[in-house]
C-alpha cells in the first residue's frame, strides 16, 4: 500500500489555531458505515447517538508541559521536548539544536533551579538527558514547562496561551504521561459526561511515536515507537463484559482504539494490565474490539489517518474528509470530530 494513498487537500485556514469557545460546541461529523451517509451534528448531540447499548472507552491520560527552553552555560538558546522516561531523571528527548549538545552538554532552566546533561545521542535529533533539580521534579516541570503544542498552532510570540494549559487536556484526565493530547477527547465537558451512558477509562500515553511521520513510501514498512499503556481490573472487567453481552464498544480516539484491539489480538480478551505497544493499524486491520471510534480529523499520510480509514473504510473517509473540506470543518488537534459507527 502506497502512502500517496493517504494524501488530500486542506486550505491552511482550515487548520484550528484556537478550540471552540465551549469544547461542546464543536461540529461532529456522523459517518455511518453500513450506509455510507454522513450527517452534520454538534457535539452535544453525541448522547443522541451513543445509547444504552455502548460502552463509551476513554483515554484518562494527562498532558504534562513537556516542552522546555533552556540554555547553555555559554548562553546559546536549547529548546527541549521530553518524550519518555527511562528512569529517574533519565529522559529521552528531542533537543534543538542537537548539533549543538554532543554528550557532556549542560542545559539550564528556570534559573538553574532546573538542569541536565545530555548523556548521549540516540540519533540525529534525539538525546539522553539526565536531570537534576531542587525540591519536587514534577512542580519544577509543571512551573517552567510550557504545553507542547503541535507545530502546526502558530501563534505571535513564543509563550503559548493561557488558556492551553486548560484547554489542550480533557475533563476526565487524571494520570500524567503524555507529551499530546488524545485530541478526540477534548470535546467532552463534564456535563456531557453526565448525558451519556455507560463509560470506562483506560489510559496510553501518547508519545511522539503516534505523530512521527511516516518516510517510508510503502506503508506497510512503518514501525510504530511504543507507547506506555494501562488497564485497570475494573476497567477490564467491564470493556470485557461489555464485549461478551454484545455491546457496541465506542472507543474515543485512535489511542484507545490502539489499547482494546492490541489486547484483544494479543490475549484474546481485555485484560488488567500495564505495558508497551506500538500496533501499527492500517487498512486490511481486523478490528475485534472496537465498533464505533470518536476522532478528530487528521493529516495527511499520518498513522492517525491510516487507523481512521482502516476502520471506516478507505473510500468512505476519503469521501467524509472532502465533505468536511467543502463544509469548512476545522482540522486537526483543536478541530472538529467524526463519530463512525
Amino acid at each position: 500500500m502506497d502512502l500517496s494513498e493517504f494524501t488530500y487537500s486542506l486550505p491552511e485556514d482550515l487548520i484550528a489555531q484556537r478550540p471552540a469557545e465551549r469544547r461542546d460546541e464543536a461540529r461532529l461529523l456522523v459517518v455511518r458505515r453500513g450506509s455510507g451517509r454522513l450527517e452534520h451534528r454538534l457535539f452535544r448531540d453525541l448522547p443522541e447517538l451513543i445509547g444504552s447499548t455502548d460502552l463509551l472507552v476513554m483515554n484518562n491520560t494527562r498532558v504534562f508541559p513537556a516542552r522546555l527552553i533552556g540554555r547553555k552555560p555559554s548562553g546559546g538558546r536549547i529548546e527541549v521536548l521530553l518524550l519518555r522516561q527511562l528512569d529517574v531523571g533519565l529522559w529521552e528527548s528531542l533537543v534543538r539544536p542537537a548539533r549543538r549538545c554532543p554528550a557532556g552538554t549542560r542545559l539550564l532552566f528556570a534559573g538553574e533551579a532546573l538542569e541536565a546533561e545530555v548523556a548521549e545521542g540516540t540519533d540525529p535529533w534525539k538525546r539522553r538527558l539526565r536531570f537534576r533539580w531542587r525540591g519536587d521534579f514534577w512542580r519544577q516541570i509543571e512551573s517552567v514547562g510550557r504545553v507542547p503544542l503541535p507545530p502546526y498552532i502558530r501563534r505571535p510570540g513564543d509563550q503559548p496561551e493561557d488558556l492551553d494549559r486548560n484547554r489542550y487536556q480533557t475533563v476526565f484526565a487524571s494520570r500524567t504521561g503524555s507529551v499530546a493530547a488524545p485530541t478526540a477527547g477534548l470535546h467532552f465537558t463534564r456535563e456531557l459526561l453526565e448525558r451519556l451512558p455507560d463509560r470506562s477509562e483506560i489510559t496510553l500515553h501518547v508519545g511522539y511515536g503516534t505523530f512521527r511521520p511516516v518516510h517510508s513510501r510503502r506503508v506497510e514498512d512503518h514501525r510504530m515507537e511504543a507507547e506506555f499503556y494501562s488497564v485497570g481490573e475494573t476497567a477490564a472487567e467491564v470493556i470485557q463484559n461489555g464485549i461478551e453481552s454484545g455491546k457496541r464498544i465506542v472507543a474515543v480516539g485512535t489511542t484507545t482504539t490502539r489499547v482494546l484491539e492490541y489486547l484483544i489480538h494479543q490475549r484474546g480478551r481485555i485484560s488488567p494490565e500495564e505495558g508497551w505497544t506500538d500496533l501499527f493499524i492500517y487498512p486490511g486491520f481486523a478490528f475485534k474490539a472496537v465498533g464505533g471510534l470518536i476522532t478528530n480529523f487528521h493529516l495527511p499520510e499520518s498513522t492517525l489517518l491510516m487507523l481512521v480509514s482502516a476502520f471506516g473504510g478507505m473510500d468512505l473517509i476519503r469521501h467524509a474528509y472532502r465533505v468536511a473540506v467543502e463544509s469548512r470543518y476545522r482540522f486537526y488537534s483543536y478541530g472538529d470530530a467524526m463519530l463512525i459507527v
